[in-house]
């Protein structure tokens, strides 16, 4: 359930497509329904947000009880309107610095394992690691194929990346019209940036094991990067014991931030707007 924030205020400054009256009718369907497994989403530093507002978040948050909580750091992409004016120097920037998003993340996490969530990546919390598992998240950055079927989407099959076409005549005509798949454009990564993908989206859960990485790509990545990750743990960031690379709680706050010194050369310090 996307609730995002319980702010009416924010979403609405946000532009966002619900309020929260909408939040907890969703809330009483998904309780009738009984689903196995119910993750809530919510974003730190969104326009407007305040320290008094995102502990009374939290607060909501956890007496809904999901299973589950992700919250993600707001970022502003460079088309955004906010960015546009930002860069224009016409506002001010209107959304926290990333050392608040960080605080109120770690606040959320400190408050949500308080009441017994486990950390299971560098964005959720679950209620019983035993019951909660994320399928989608856990295969896909093991490396399995995903079939994308959404406009506009993303997907990953037999070593190719692929982006559906992305509006609507485009894509549906092919597949009532012509019996194809709608694809917009693909790429086949090389085997040494293949790894660097699985190595970098396995960090994001917190940990990772480097003899998996070796007995599937033939390199130890300790030894392809041992200046970054040693770099990384003087920061205070992971710490390494053996094959296995842990994050920090600080490295966990810090964990998108930690990802571009592994990327190659040409794609650090790439806009995606």
């Amino acid at each position: 359930l996307g609730v995002e924030n319980f702010s009416d205020q924010v979403l609405e400054e946000n532009g966002r497509a619900h309020l929260s009256p909408e939040v907890y009718r969703a809330w009483e369907w998904i309780q009738a329904a009984q689903f196995p497994n119910v993750n809530i989403d919510l974003i730190a530093g969104m326009v407007g947000e305040t320290w008094d507002n995102w502990r009374d978040n939290i607060r909501r948050a956890i007496e809904l009880s999901p299973d589950s909580v992700t919250i993600y750091q707001m970022e502003l992409p460079y088309n955004t309107v906010y960015s546009k004016d930002i860069l224009g120097n016409k506002i001010e920037t209107p959304v926290a610095d990333w050392p608040l998003k960080r605080a109120w993340v770690d606040y959320a996490f400190d408050e949500l394992a308080a009441v017994g969530y486990h950390v299971s990546s560098a964005y959720t919390m679950v209620k019983d690691p035993n019951k909660v598992n994320f399928s989608y998240r856990d295969n896909l950055w093991a490396g399995a194929d995903l079939l994308a079927t959404g406009i506009a989407s993303f997907g990953h099959v037999s070593g190719w990346h692929y982006q559906n076409l992305p509006e609507w005549d485009q894509y549906i005509n092919p597949l009532l019209e012509e019996g194809r798949l709608p694809l917009g454009r693909g790429l086949q990564p090389t085997s040494h940036q293949a790894l660097i993908r699985q190595m970098i989206l396995q960090l994001k859960r917190g940990y990772l094991n480097t003899g998996e990485l070796r007995d599937k790509f033939g390199v130890d990545v300790l030894d392809e990067w041992r200046v970054e990750w040693e770099s990384h743990a003087a920061d205070g960031m992971l710490t390494i014991d053996g094959e296995r690379i842990e994050l920090t709680r600080k490295g966990l706050l810090h964990a998108d931030g930690l990802l571009p010194v592994f990327f190659e050369p040409e794609h650090r310090g790439v806009r995606y707007t």
